[in-house]
C-alpha cells in the first residue's frame, strides 16, 4: 500500500514538474526566511541589550523636568545642587554610587584641528556608573577635583580627530578658550542605543567645567548605580520621595524631575524588538503555504 502510494506521488510530480519545482522553491525560500529572520531578531534584541547595558549598569539617570526630550520642561525646572548625590548616597540603601554631571557644548582646539563637541564635568564616579574603563593614562586625583584643575580624559573619537589616533597623553586641548591636559584616553564603547558616539566625550572635573567653562554651579543630571542586588522598584519609590522632599514640592505639585531606568528601557526595547521577529517571521510561512496551494 505504501509502495502504491509512493509510485502515484512520484508518477503525479512527473505529470507537473513546473509546478512541484515551485512548490519546493517556494517551500525552501519559506524556511530559509524563516531562519533568517529570526537569527536577524536576535541579534538586534542582543545589540540593543549590549547598547543599554553600556550606559551604565543597573542605573538611574536622573534630570530636571518632568519628562525626557523635547517640551520635557527641563529649561524651567531648577538644577540639582552639588550637596544632593551626597544625600541621596547617604539616605537611601541599595545605591552603590551617585555621580554628579553637568555638560556644555564647546569646541575643541588641538594640533591646528577643531571639533565640536560636549564635554562632562563630573567626578571619577562618573567612570564607575557609566562603565567606562581608560585604555590609557589615569583617572583624576583628589586634588584635582577639588581645586578644579585644567585636565581631561577623552574618547578615541576625539583622538582620531585631533590627535591622529595618536597618543593624546601629556598633550594640550583647548576647551573653549581655556587649555588643560589629557591625562587618559577611555576604551572604546562605539555606537549608542540612540544612534550617538559614545567615544566622541571628553570628561573633565566638575568643578573645572563649572569654572572654566558653564561659569555657574548647575548640575544638570544625577546618575545612580544600583546594587545588583537591590529591589529596582523600592529605590526608585524612595528615591522619587526624598527629592520630592529636598526639592520641597508639596504633595499637590507635579515631578518637576524625572527618573529614567536603563534596565527598563532595554527591557522595553528588547520586548519591541522581539515583537517585531516574532511578525516578521510570521509572514514567510504565510507566503509559503499561499504558493504552495496556488
Amino acid at each position: 500500500m505504501l509502495w502504491s502510494t509512493l509510485v502515484l506521488a512520484l508518477r503525479s510530480i512527473r505529470r507537473n514538474l513546473l509546478r512541484s519545482f515551485l512548490t519546493v522553491l517556494g517551500i525552501v525560500i519559506g524556511v530559509s526566511a524563516v531562519i533568517t529572520m529570526i537569527t536577524l531578531g536576535s541579534g538586534a534584541t542582543q545589540a540593543v541589550q549590549n547598547q543599554i547595558s553600556s550606559l551604565g549598569t543597573n542605573l538611574l539617570q536622573v534630570r530636571p523636568g518632568q519628562r525626557m526630550g523635547p517640551g520635557g520642561g527641563g529649561g524651567t525646572a531648577p538644577p540639582f545642587k552639588e550637596g544632593d548625590a551626597d544625600l541621596i548616597a547617604g539616605q537611601i540603601s541599595g545605591i552603590t554610587t551617585v555621580a554628579r554631571e553637568a555638560r556644555s557644548s564647546v569646541t575643541l582646539v588641538a594640533n591646528g584641528q577643531n571639533w565640536s563637541s560636549s564635554v562632562v564635568g563630573s567626578t571619577n564616579n562618573w567612570l564607575q556608573t557609566g562603565n567606562w574603563a581608560l585604555a590609557a593614562g589615569r583617572p583624576f586625583t583628589e586634588a584635582e577635583l577639588r581645586s578644579g584643575a585644567a585636565v581631561c580624559i577623552i574618547g578615541t573619537t576625539i583622538q582620531r580627530h585631533l590627535y591622529g589616533g595618536g597618543d593624546p597623553l601629556g598633550q594640550s586641548l583647548r576647551v573653549k578658550q581655556m587649555p588643560c591636559e589629557v591625562i587618559g584616553l577611555f576604551q572604546s564603547k562605539g555606537q549608542g542605543s540612540f544612534g550617538n558616539d559614545q567615544d566622541e566625550v571628553v570628561l573633565m572635573p566638575l568643578k573645572t567645567l563649572q569654572r572654566r567653562v558653564t561659569g555657574n554651579t548647575n548640575v544638570n543630571t544625577l546618575l545612580v548605580s544600583l546594587d545588583p542586588a537591590s529591589d529596582a522598584e523600592r529605590v526608585k519609590s524612595s528615591l522619587t520621595q526624598l527629592l520630592r522632599e529636598m526639592r520641597k514640592l508639596s504633595s499637590s505639585d507635579d515631578d518637576n524631575f524625572n527618573v529614567l531606568d536603563t534596565k527598563q528601557l532595554a527591557d522595553t526595547l528588547s520586548g519591541t524588538t522581539r515583537v517585531m521577529t516574532t511578525l516578521l517571521g510570521a509572514v514567510p510561512p504565510s507566503a509559503c503555504w499561499w504558493a504552495a496551494s496556488a
